[in-house]
Parts: C-alpha cells; structure tokens; sequence
C-alpha cells in the first residue's frame, strides 16, 4: 500500500539530520491530546517526528480540526509534522464487512493495521530507526493488540518498533491536564463514521435513562 507526498513538514530540510546522539522515531498520532503526554514522555529518548495518517476519520471537517490542532501544537512546539494526502476511501475498503463491529473488536484491528502499515512504510521510506504510535493512551485501546501488531509490521519493513501502554503510569491523566494547558480541541468520539454513531447513540441512551418519565 504505497503513501502519497506529505505536503505539510514544519522542519526545513537543514534539520533532516535529526539530533545528535537520539534515535529519529516517527509517530504515528490521531490528534492532538493524544499526542501531548506521549511526546513528553518520548522526546527525553528520541527524536520526534510526527505523522498525522488517519484515513479513518470522518467527516472530513473533523479530519481538518484534529490536522489543524495538531499542526498548532506542533508549531509552538516546533515538532516536525508531516501529513500525507487524505484517503478515507482506503479505509474504507479495509475494514468493509465489519462496519457493525463494537469499538476494541476487529473493525479496529483492521483500523490499526493500516495506520501502522502506512507509519512503517513512511518509516523505512525515510531512515527512521523506530516508529510507534499514540493509539495507546485511550483507555478504548487496547495496548497489546496495537504492540503485537506493531511488532509484526516492523518486522517486515526491518524497523524496530517501540511497544508501550501509555496510558499506563497516569499517562492518560497527564494528557488531560495538557490538553487543558493548551487549550485542546477534544473530540468525543474515536473518529471513523461507526463510532460515531455508536457514540452518538450511547449520549442518547444515557439522556433517556435520565430524563423525567411522563404519562
């Protein structure tokens, strides 16, 4: 599955190099507060470029408010970010026959294992040492899944992927306090077109219990 272009790099090309003496990791995010406690954490070991790949996401100006979150943040923070062309047509495609699936089943190992095909590629396209991904910092990811998958991916491309839960040690927690710091648009749904409306029938759910009986 080949990657289109990434129109958008906040780095120059001067800076390709990466930093003495780290590791360059590409990181795979799905927005912004996701990606804050992880770079925190990982920024001490690597050195950190983001790839913002998530074809899974829907409708498009969703897409463009998480893309244009991060890209704020990356600025400030001056991250490298790049961002391929958007395709929700291929994910699509990847996970039809499982669009009834429930949240942390198979429609999203599939959802995984594209975006983490697509990070490894990019990876070994570009002479990164390590890639990863944000996913697990959600407490509706499940970290082994994503490190197996990982694992199995880098293989195949010669990378080393770097396995964690980082939702794990209050991870989680600190993401919610940075995203406060900042100013962080939140969504509440996953982000693909079935979660939403899962989500949106959960919020319903939870106003009906709640509401007053009448008749």
């Amino acid at each position: 599955m080949s990657m289109g272009p990434s129109p958008t790099d906040n780095r120059n090309d001067e800076d390709a190099g990466g930093v003495p003496g780290k590791a360059r990791l590409l990181l795979h995010a799905c927005c912004a507060p996701c990606s804050s406690s992880v770079v925190e954490q990982l920024q001490r070991q690597f050195d950190i470029t983001i790839l913002f790949d998530n074809a899974n996401i829907h409708p498009r100006r969703e897409y463009e408010q998480r893309r244009d979150e991060l890209q704020r943040w990356c600025r400030d923070l001056d991250i490298a970010l790049q961002v391929p062309a958007y395709e929700p047509a291929l994910w699509l495609a990847a996970v039809h026959g499982l669009e009834r699936q429930p949240e942390k089943g198979r429609r999203c190992t599939r959802c995984y294992r594209l975006r983490l095909e697509r990070t490894a590629q990019q990876a070994a396209r570009q002479g990164f040492d390590v890639f990863t991904t944000v996913l697990s910092i959600s407490p509706h990811k499940r970290a082994d899944k994503i490190n197996r998958l990982g694992a199995a991916i880098a293989r195949r491309y010669g990378l080393v992927f770097f396995a964690a839960n980082f939702k794990k040690g209050g991870g989680f927690q600190r993401s919610l306090e940075l995203s406060r710091r900042y100013g962080f648009y939140r969504q509440n749904y996953c982000g693909c077109t079935f979660s939403r409306q899962q989500s949106a029938a959960r919020r319903a759910a939870r106003e009906k219990a709640g509401s007053p009986t009448h008749g």
